[in-house]
């Protein structure tokens, strides 16, 4: 069950079912980010299933120089706070810096912690000490015991509002495998888990200098993770993912999630 600051903080009403935090990697267009959120609010809105709007204003983790960062920190936010106005839901983005938590505070009602940058002491206190609801997500590296002292670092600042994402963890090169088991491990420190889906089957700096994925997987190991009893699920989504400009082989095609979400919501419905 989803604790009941959820509600309050930001607006979810149906908490009888998970959570869903969903969208396209980075803002490239308004369109494009209108177009998805769209079509993620009337899904979630026939399934009732609390959504929250994803999108990274900028990306400072790439592989090569030459990948896509931004269309501009001030556009990008420009058009996260247009689009929470006109869908009226929360939105979700990264912060990689204590400078960017008073920024991105400004638009986002959560505030990510990127995998590589979850033990940051720096960066978790600033982002707890916005009052904000902060999702972490667990590093690639990182046990998921070792998940509750990057929880208490937030918790410190007197803000209990913490999300523990479960995103892979690195198996060899240029490849991440998930264990279960981390999942029923993080959810003993009494903060909602999110597993998700989507960088969970991405391969890592796998093609030429940006990342690969197998998004064939994305399915089953949602389904895993539904079974498991998580209390959320992080997709990434884009109308056509081949021509996105971050995460392209590791993002579920937009039309596509209805069906996603219904199986989850089957599998989710026996833990309840």
């Amino acid at each position: 069950m989803l604790p009941n600051y959820l509600s309050e903080e930001i607006k979810l009403v149906h908490l009888e079912n998970f959570l869903l935090i969903s969208g396209p990697c980075v803002v490239e267009s308004k369109s494009i980010v209108f177009r998805t959120c769209e079509t993620l609010k009337k899904i979630t809105d026939k399934l009732k299933i609390p959504f929250i709007f994803k999108s990274s204003y900028v990306k400072a983790n790439r592989t090569s120089s030459d990948s896509f960062r931004t269309i501009g920190v001030d556009k990008a936010l420009s058009i996260l706070a247009d689009l929470k106005k006109e869908f009226n839901v929360p939105v979700l983005t990264d912060i990689h810096s204590e400078i960017e938590v008073e920024i991105a505070a400004e638009v986002a009602d959560v505030l990510q912690i990127p995998a590589f940058l979850c033990r940051q002491t720096d960066l978790l206190e600033a982002a707890g000490e916005s009052g904000k609801i902060v999702n972490i997500k667990k590093g690639q590296f990182l046990a998921p015991q070792d998940m509750k002292y990057q929880a208490e670092k937030v918790k410190a600042t007197g803000n209990n509002k913490i999300f523990l994402t479960e995103r892979g963890t690195t198996f060899g090169y240029n490849n991440l495998v998930v264990d279960m088991r981390g999942l029923v491990i993080m959810k003993k420190f009494g903060h909602p888990v999110i597993f998700d889906a989507t960088h969970s089957i991405q391969m890592p700096s796998a093609e030429k200098g940006v990342s690969g994925g197998n998004p064939e997987f994305i399915l089953p190991l949602a389904r895993a993770a539904a079974a498991v009893g998580v209390d959320g699920f992080f997709i990434e989504t884009h109308p056509d993912p081949k021509k996105a400009l971050s995460d392209a082989s590791s993002m579920m095609k937009l039309d596509k999630m209805e069906g996603l979400l219904l199986q989850l919501k089957n599998i989710c419905s026996l833990n309840f």
